[in-house]
C-alpha cells in the first residue's frame, strides 16, 4: 500500500530512530537514571523520555521491564573483573576477586539490590562464579564448601556495600550531624554500665573513612577462609570440607572425602 508523505516521514523517523538506539545505549542510561536516582523510579516511560524517544522504541531491544533489570543485571556483572594470576597465592586471588566485585557494587548504588532480587544464570553472571569455585577448588576445598565460600563472598560484598557507615544519607552536611548525634549518644551514656561504648563512641560512629570499613570487612572475610583452610595442617585431621594436599575427592565420593588412591591429575 502507498504511503503518504507524512506516513512515509514517520516510518522513516521511527526506524532511524530504532537504528540508533543500541541495546548498549539503553542499558547505560537506564543503569545511570537506577544509580542517581533509585532502581524504584526506573520506569519504561522515563527511560524513554530521558532517551528522547518513544516507550515503543524500548520495546525494540526489551519486552517489559523485567527484561530490562535483566540486562542492568547483565551489565553489572559482566563489570567484574574476573582475572587472577595463577601464580598468586589463593588467598590473593580470592581476595582480588571480593574487591573488583565491591569495586563494581560501589560504583553502582542500584548495583546490589539488583543481584539480591534478580537471580540471573546468564553467561556473565555465572563467569565470577566459576572462576570463584576453580580458586577454591585449587585450593583443596571440596565442591560442597566450595559453593558454600563463594555464596559467602557474594553475600559479604552486598552487605559491606550497604552497610556503608554514613551511606545511607545523601550529603555530607547530613551524615556530620547524625554522626555527631550518634557520638553525643554514645559518649554520654552510664559509663559504669557501659564502659566501652563510651571509649568507642567515635570510632563506632565513624562513617568518614570507607575504605577501613571495606578493608577490614575483606579481611575478616578471607581471615575466616583461610583459618578453615589451615585446619587442614592438623595432625590426622583434613578439617571441614578440605582434602589431604596433593589429593582431592573423586566427584562420586561424599563432600569432605577422598577415595583411597585418588590423587590429582
Amino acid at each position: 500500500m502507498a504511503c503518504t508523505t507524512y506516513s512515509c516521514q514517520v516510518i522513516e523517523a521511527k526506524t532511524d530512530q530504532n537504528t540508533r538506539l543500541t541495546k548498549d545505549a539503553v542499558v547505560d542510561r537506564a543503569l545511570e537514571l537506577a544509580d542517581s536516582q533509585g532502581l524504584e523510579t526506573l520506569t519504561i516511560r522515563k527511560l524513554a523520555a530521558e532517551l528522547g524517544v518513544t516507550p515503543m522504541a524500548l520495546y525494540w531491544h526489551f519486552r517489559s521491564k523485567d527484561e530490562l533489570l535483566g540486562g542492568l543485571v547483565e551489565r553489572v556483572w559482566a563489570e567484574i573483573d574476573t582475572d587472577v594470576d595463577p601464580a598468586a597465592p589463593w588467598p590473593a586471588q580470592l581476595r582480588g576477586l571480593l574487591k573488583s566485585l565491591l569495586a563494581v557494587l560501589r560504583a553502582h548504588p542500584a548495583a546490589s539490590k539488583l543481584l539480591l532480587a534478580f537471580d540471573k544464570q546468564t553467561k556473565s553472571a555465572m563467569r565470577p562464579t566459576e572462576v570463584t569455585l576453580e580458586v577454591l577448588r585449587g585450593a583443596g576445598f571440596d565442591p560442597e564448601h566450595a559453593a558454600g565460600i563463594a555464596r559467602f563472598a557474594l553475600w559479604t560484598g552486598i552487605m559491606l556495600v550497604m552497610s556503608e557507615p554514613g551511606a545511607e544519607w545523601l550529603s555530607a552536611e547530613e551524615r556530620q550531624e547524625h554522626q555527631r548525634a550518634k557520638q553525643v549518644a554514645y559518649a554520654t551514656l552510664p559509663l559504669a554500665t557501659f564502659p566501652r561504648l563510651v571509649e568507642c563512641a567515635i570510632p563506632m560512629t565513624a562513617c568518614d573513612d570507607p575504605e577501613f570499613h571495606y578493608d577490614l570487612g575483606v579481611s575478616i572475610f578471607i581471615a575466616g577462609v583461610e583459618a578453615l583452610a589451615g585446619r587442614a595442617t592438623a595432625p590426622g585431621d583434613t578439617g571441614p570440607g578440605r582434602t589431604t594436599p596433593g589429593r582431592t575427592a573423586p566427584r562420586h565420593a561424599a563432600p569432605g572425602h577422598t577415595a583411597p588412591g585418588q590423587t590429582l591429575s
